[in-house]
This record gives structure tokens, C-alpha cells and sequence, in this order.
């Protein structure tokens, strides 16, 4: 059988354990999987795009365990009061093929995507951060803030978005944290004004420029979030050039990033190397570092592999019939040949049958 956990399970889940100590071990279960990175079977995602969005499967696999995802991200969704990003997965034996666990992974995207960057931050960022800017206030938002408030101390966020009831819903949401002090900013300059790190989490499938040279100040922080596939984009071509630039798995980032605007030989640093030791990560007080972060499979399979232990640990999930029993596995037509198979559908066919052979 293989275990199911639907979004009310996967939410009780988390109630259960908690935001905070939920994204504190994920960020530690990333951890784990990025300095083993040579261990895994690694590929970019395989993408479907049409003119309103994108659809994509991506898979990873190490000797034991294999994963994968299927995402979308449709901004136009956001116009009918439906979802601009939807997911699921499932983790399976490598050695049996068989699947472990079937989940939702639009919320838990969500909080991977928000501890990936706090991994990041914590490399790169410069030490005592304490003010972000937050330009796009969309469903990554709130995931966004926690994290870095919970996890590297940011106390003061300046927020922003074009579309102010996002904004609302964003002070809303985290009107619980009462240490964290939100500022509302009238444009994304005026957000990233002083700030130390600034998180662009925006949803358009467009080449855009929301972060522009002018708003960059010495030693600040970019976690670039939104532009996550071939034509969209966040950062003007000349922040990248100002600063050092890191990423996830270079052959995705190169045709999804924000790099997708450089030449191929501009120069980048996958983030494992940093985590290792084998590459420098922020070196002075005063440097520019980049997270081009565009969402590789190796953070799901941390997720669904974190998620498949908890619901373990908890029996939050249910058992389901996804893969036929194998009670004879080479008599897969004795599923069909019972109580539900009906031997008169087949009747004209066999007399037609019967009239050749004679």
C-alpha cells in the first residue's frame, strides 16, 4: 500500500508540529541532502509551456529513493480565484520501484521554497541581518517572512506589492507575530531602502525589472524567487553583474533564471559547493551576494522525504490501493476478471472469433 496525505492532512500535520519547528527541520533536512549533492542522479525539470503558464515534472533520485514533482505555475489563474501554483508528489524504493508516498505539495512547496532561502540567507547574507524588503505579497509571502523571521532573525519587514489587498492579506496573516515589525512601502525602491536582504517574490510571466539597479546598496542580500522559468525574470541584467551570484543546479538556472539574460559563461556558484566548503560564499561585509533561486527537485525530495517521516512518526496519512496487489503478479487480468468484469461485453467479439476459426 502506499501512504496519502491530501491537503487537510498535510495541514493538520504541520499544525501539529508547528511552523517553526517544521521549517527548522526542513532547513536541516536540505542541509543534509546538499552536502551529499554528488549522491544523486540529477536532471533540469521537464517543462510544458503554453502561452498563459507552464507545466512541469521534476524527478531526482539518489540509491534509495527516487522523487518527483509536478507543478505549474499559471499567473493568470489569480484573475479567476483559482491557484497560480498547484503540486504534488510522490516518493518511491528505487530498488523495489514501488511508490512510498502520494502527498500534496502546493503548501509544502511553499515552506520549502521559504527554507531553501533561509539555507541560502544563512551562507550568504551578511551576519546580524535584520531588515528585509518584500516586493510581491502573493501566496509565497507569508512563508517567506516567517522563515526568515523565525529562523535568521529579521525583525523588521518592509512590504510591497502592486496589488494592495495583497499587501492587507499579508499584515493580516501575520498580525500573530507580534515582534515582527511591518512597514508598509509605497513602491519596490522604497522597500529595499536600508534593507539587508530583499526578497523578490513575484508572479508574472514576464521578462520584468523589479529589482533595478538604483535600489541596490553595499552588502545587501538578494533573494530572487520569482522568475523561475524561460522568459520571466526579476532582476535587471546589471544587479547581476554588481554582485556574486549563486545558484541551485547551474543547468536549470541558466534556462529558468535570472541568468537567463547573461551569456553562458557568466560566472556562478551552485550553492552546494558553498555549504561544503569548496567555494566561498559572501566574502566582505560590503559584497553584493545573489540567490538566483528558481526551485530544483532536490528540495522536494528533502520535502517529501521530511514529510514521509512525520507522517510516520504521527500516522497523519492513509493507506491507499495505488499499485494492484501481488498476489499473482503475472495474473494482472484477474483484477478485471471478477465481480465487476462482465463476460457478456465480450460475447460478440469471441463469436466473431469463433466464425474465423472455422
Amino acid at each position: 500500500m502506499t501512504r496519502f496525505l491530501d491537503v487537510p492532512a498535510t495541514s493538520r500535520l504541520i499544525s501539529r508540529v508547528g511552523v517553526t519547528r517544521f521549517l527548522t527541520e526542513l532547513v536541516d533536512t536540505l542541509r543534509a541532502d546538499f552536502l551529499r549533492w554528488n549522491d544523486f542522479d540529477k536532471s533540469p525539470r521537464v517543462a510544458c509551456h503554453s502561452p498563459d503558464g507552464v507545466i512541469e515534472l521534476m524527478p531526482v533520485a539518489d540509491s534509495h529513493l527516487f522523487a518527483f514533482k509536478y507543478v505549474n505555475g499559471h499567473p493568470v489563474n489569480a484573475a479567476n480565484g483559482t491557484h497560480t501554483v498547484m503540486a504534488f508528489g510522490a516518493l518511491a524504493d528505487v530498488a523495489t520501484g514501488y511508490p512510498l508516498l502520494l502527498t500534496e505539495l502546493t503548501l509544502t512547496t511553499a515552506l520549502r521554497t521559504a527554507a531553501t532561502s533561509v539555507l541560502a540567507a544563512k551562507a550568504l547574507a551578511r551576519p546580524g541581518s535584520r531588515k528585509m524588503a518584500l516586493i510581491g505579497n502573493g501566496a509565497q509571502s507569508e512563508f517567506q517572512a516567517i522563515a526568515f523571521h523565525t529562523l535568521l532573525g529579521i525583525d523588521e519587514i518592509r512590504v510591497f506589492d502592486i496589488d494592495a489587498h495583497a499587501t492587507d492579506k499579508l499584515v493580516r496573516n501575520l498580525r500573530a507575530y507580534r515582534d515582527l515589525t511591518l512597514v508598509r512601502a509605497c513602491s519596490a525602491a522604497d522597500a529595499a531602502r536600508g534593507a539587508d536582504i530583499v526578497t523578490s517574490v513575484t508572479a508574472d510571466k514576464a521578462y520584468a525589472t523589479i529589482v533595478t539597479p538604483d535600489m541596490i546598496e553595499p552588502g545587501m542580500h538578494l533573494n530572487a524567487v520569482g522568475g523561475d522559468c524561460p522568459g520571466k525574470t526579476e532582476l535587471h541584467a546589471d544587479v547581476l553583474r554588481k554582485g556574486a551570484v549563486f545558484v541551485e543546479y547551474e543547468p536549470q538556472t541558466r534556462i529558468e533564471g535570472d541568468i537567463q539574460q547573461m551569456p553562458a559563461d557568466f560566472p556562478v556558484t551552485e550553492l552546494w559547493r558553498v555549504l561544503r566548503g569548496d567555494a566561498p560564499g559572501r566574502q566582505n561585509h560590503a559584497q553584493i551576494t545573489i540567490f538566483d533561486s528558481v526551485g530544483f527537485a532536490l528540495e522536494d525530495y528533502s520535502a517529501l522525504r521530511y514529510l514521509h517521516a512525520l507522517e510516520k512518526r504521527y500516522e497523519a496519512g492513509i493507506d491507499i490501493a495505488l499499485i494492484p496487489p501481488a498476489g499473482d503478479p503475472k495474473n494482472l487480468f484477474s483484477l478485471i476478471d471478477g465481480p465487476h468484469f462482465d463476460a457478456a461485453d465480450s460475447a460478440p467479439a469471441l463469436a466473431v472469433c469463433d466464425a474465423f476459426a472455422r
